[in-house]
């Protein structure tokens, strides 16, 4: 066995990305982007029409914003200083659905930030990858942070034994966002984050969970 292992998301988490996403569109599409829409399906509209923006023009959008506006995104209050403190206990990765394409600039983004890490390039579920992250590895323990609820329940099925912890890092969307039923904790603020994983990671592998009434899997 190695260190102690965290896999992380990077959007939400580790940088803000809506807001400045957000912004561009005001700026040079005039799309209007409500972030109380979960999804994108009513999210982005038109501002001249109202319209909704179709589902090829969004996908677009999102790859011309990491085409050329990543300098936008500021890292998430707290996320530097305590990924930098963590570091001396365990190693860190990332685990980001940002596409083969922005990958070398997802690394040079976070490294211009701090964050010299290794960046793992994913499209759809996260489970499966990080189980072969963890397999790699071997660490004594493993712990995955992520916004979005449909990665922790795909690390539950695939990674069982790792320690989920559900993060929503940009104030403007956290309040919206429901927990993540399958993560085993909800922390949106690094201070108190950083705090509960420096626990886990001493507490050893998560147990496995003991039923789908408490929200993870049996």
């Amino acid at each position: 066995m190695t260190r102690p292992l965290i896999i992380t998301d990077c959007d939400e988490v580790l940088l803000h990305m809506v807001v400045p996403f957000r912004a561009w569109l005001e700026e040079h599409h005039d799309v209007h982007f409500d972030m109380r829409e979960r999804g994108f399906a009513e999210a982005l509209r038109h501002k001249d029409s109202g319209l909704v923006v179709e589902r090829e023009q969004v996908w677009a959008l999102l790859i011309g914003f990491f085409d050329t506006e990543m300098h936008r995104q500021a890292p998430i209050t707290g996320a530097v200083a305590a990924l930098g403190r963590l570091s001396a206990v365990a190693d860190i990765v990332v685990l980001t659905n940002i596409g083969e394409r922005h990958h070398q600039g997802r690394v040079e983004q976070l490294a211009s930030h701090g964050l010299d890490l290794p960046v793992h390039w994913n499209s759809g579920p996260k489970g499966r990858p990080l189980a072969k992250i963890v397999e790699e590895r071997q660490p004594g323990v493993a712990l995955f942070i992520d916004d979005l609820a449909e990665h922790h329940e795909s690390v539950a099925r695939h990674a069982p034994g790792v320690w989920r912890l559900h993060m929503v890092g940009e104030p403007e969307i956290a309040g919206e966002v429901p927990d993540a039923p399958h993560a085993h904790a909800r922390i949106d603020a690094w201070d108190a984050a950083e705090r509960w994983i420096a626990a886990r990671l001493a507490d050893g592998p998560a147990p496995n969970p003991v039923s789908q009434d408490d929200g993870v899997f049996s």
